[in-house]
């Protein structure tokens, strides 16, 4: 009588208990570090959505007094009195508070004091549309030609 081996008779059908326990602690385990990492991802999402929508904002707005006719703006510039002080376009009240500046922008100096807000062009005005909770802002020159 032949005996046949042990090994050739026992065959496992799937996988313990102790495996399956021990990979899920495993994976526990690695999924702290790897979650970990992506928090400051996350973070940073939501301060650029809130750096976005401000840009957005004062994109709108610079293009809404641009298409205003050059006339006014002027209006507006002499009105305000200083390249300091917020015109009737800015809106305190907005999703994101902002001021409009526009002012007489003198290119060639023709005064001497290299100061661009001192002697002013009658056809050249700077704009600038600014947030007024940081330092956010954007600026162009704008031409009635």
């Amino acid at each position: 009588m032949m005996l046949k081996p042990v090994a050739a008779n026992h065959r496992q059908q799937g996988i313990s208990y102790l495996e399956v326990l021990i990979a899920t602690v495993i994976i526990a385990v690695s999924l702290v570090p790897a979650l970990d990492a992506l928090k400051p991802g996350i973070d940073g999402a939501a301060l650029h959505q809130d750096q976005a929508q401000i840009t957005f904002v004062l994109q709108g707005k610079l293009e809404l007094v641009l298409a205003e006719p050059f006339s006014q703006l002027r209006e507006a510039a002499k009105l305000a009195g200083s390249a300091t002080a917020e015109t009737s376009y800015s809106d305190a009240a907005a999703s994101v508070p902002h001021g409009v500046f526009i002012w007489p922008y003198d290119i060639d100096n023709a005064d001497g004091d290299n100061n661009v807000f001192t002697g002013g062009e009658d056809d050249l005005l700077w704009i600038r549309v600014a947030n007024s909770n940081d330092s956010h802002s954007l600026e162009t020159l704008i031409s009635p030609y």
